[in-house]
C-alpha cells in the first residue's frame, strides 16, 4: 500500500495550552504539534508531568520570541502535602520520612510570610538542570548528587487558599526559576513536619491566563479552521513592550538589517517594531544615540495580525 507523508504547515503563532496532568511538556508539545501539523514550534518553559495548567506553545516565527516568557512571572496553585517528605520532593518520589501533623492555621499562615520576597533557593536533584551536559534528574536516578549553587527567586504574593487536615492549599506568584517543589519542602521545614508538593496548576504567565487555554481533547474536537483561529499574533508575546509604527521608508531599512532614524521616539531599550501598514516586524530596540536597531524580525509579516495599540 502506497505510503503518503503528512504535509506540514508553515504556521506561526501562539496557542495557549492547558497541560493533562501525567505527560511531559514535550509530549504535550509534540502531540499539538502533530494536530496542527506545524513544520516547527517549541514550548516556553516546561511543566513537570504531575503539574497541569498553562503552557504557551509557539509556532513557526512565532518560537524566535519565546524566550520572553520564559522568563515571565508565573502564578500556580499548588497542592502541599504536610507531614511527609519524598525523595524527589513530590508527589512521585519515595517516602523519606513522616511526622505527625499538629500546626494550627496561625502557626501556618505566620510561616507562609517568611517565603514572601527575594529568597535563596537550591534547584532540586530532579530538575532539568544540566551539569556537564546532561540534565540533574539523570544523576539523582543513579544515586549521585551534584552540588548545586543557590540562586534568588522572588516570590512576590503567597496566599493561603485553605488548610484541610494535613493538605495545605496556596496560590504562589514568583518569577522565573522558582521551584514549587522546594518552596513545598522548605515550607515544611520551616513548620517542622516536613512536606512535599502533592499536586500543582500553573494559572498565569507573562499575563497570559489559563482562563484562555485549550486542552488537547477540545482541541482534537475541533477542525482545522478552528484550530487555527485559537492561534495568538506572535507579537502577543511582546505585547508589554512599547509599540514603534517606522514610516515606509524606514520600515524598508529596518528590513535589510539597518539601523534607523525616526523623530520623536524618546524611548530607549527594547520595542515592538511594526510597518507603516501596521503590519508586525518583530523586535527592535532604541539605542542611546536614539536610532531603531533591528533584533529579532519576522521572515514575513504576512498572515500576522498585529495587536492593538
Amino acid at each position: 500500500m502506497q505510503q503518503f507523508k503528512r504535509i506540514k504547515r508553515a504556521i506561526s503563532g501562539v496557542l495557549l495550552l492547558d497541560k493533562a496532568c501525567g505527560i511531559s511538556s514535550n509530549t504535550a508539545l509534540q502531540q499539538v504539534k502533530r494536530l496542527f501539523q506545524a513544520e516547527k514550534a517549541g514550548h516556553t518553559g516546561s511543566l513537570d508531568p504531575l503539574a497541569t495548567g498553562l503552557l504557551p506553545l509557539c509556532f513557526g516565527e512565532a518560537t524566535k520570541f519565546s524566550q520572553y516568557l520564559l522568563d515571565a512571572d508565573k502564578v500556580y496553585r499548588a497542592v502541599i502535602k504536610l507531614g511527609i517528605t519524598t525523595t524527589t520532593g513530590d508527589a512521585e518520589g519515595e517516602i523519606i520520612s513522616q511526622c505527625p501533623v499538629t500546626q494550627n492555621l496561625l502557626q501556618v499562615e505566620q510561616v507562609l510570610r517568611k517565603f514572601i520576597g527575594s529568597l535563596q533557593q537550591t534547584p532540586p536533584m530532579y530538575s532539568a538542570l544540566k551539569y556537564q551536559g546532561k540534565a540533574l534528574y539523570t544523576y539523582a536516578r543513579a544515586g549521585i548528587e551534584i552540588e548545586r549553587e543557590a540562586r534568588e527567586i522572588t516570590v512576590y504574593t503567597l496566599a493561603l487558599d485553605e488548610l484541610s487536615g494535613d493538605e495545605l492549599t496556596v496560590t504562589v506568584s514568583c518569577s522565573k526559576g522558582t521551584y514549587i517543589r522546594v518552596l513545598a519542602e522548605d515550607i515544611g521545614a520551616e513548620l517542622g513536619c516536613g512536606a512535599h508538593l502533592k499536586a500543582l496548576r500553573r494559572t498565569a504567565t507573562g499575563g497570559f491566563d489559563i482562563a484562555h487555554a485549550m486542552t488537547l481533547s477540545q482541541l482534537e474536537r475541533m477542525t482545522p479552521e478552528q484550530r487555527d483561529a485559537c492561534l495568538l499574533p506572535a507579537d502577543c508575546l511582546l505585547g508589554e513592550l512599547p509599540k514603534v509604527i517606522l514610516d515606509s521608508e524606514s520600515t524598508y531599512y529596518v528590513r535589510q538589517g539597518q539601523e534607523v532614524w525616526q523623530a520623536k521616539q524618546p524611548l530607549t531599550g527594547l520595542v515592538r517594531l511594526y510597518g507603516a501598514d501596521n503590519a508586525f516586524l518583530g523586535l527592535g530596540e532604541i539605542t542611546d544615540a536614539g536610532k531603531i536597531a533591528p533584533r529579532r524580525l519576522l521572515l514575513t509579516a504576512r498572515n500576522m495580525p498585529a495587536l492593538p495599540s
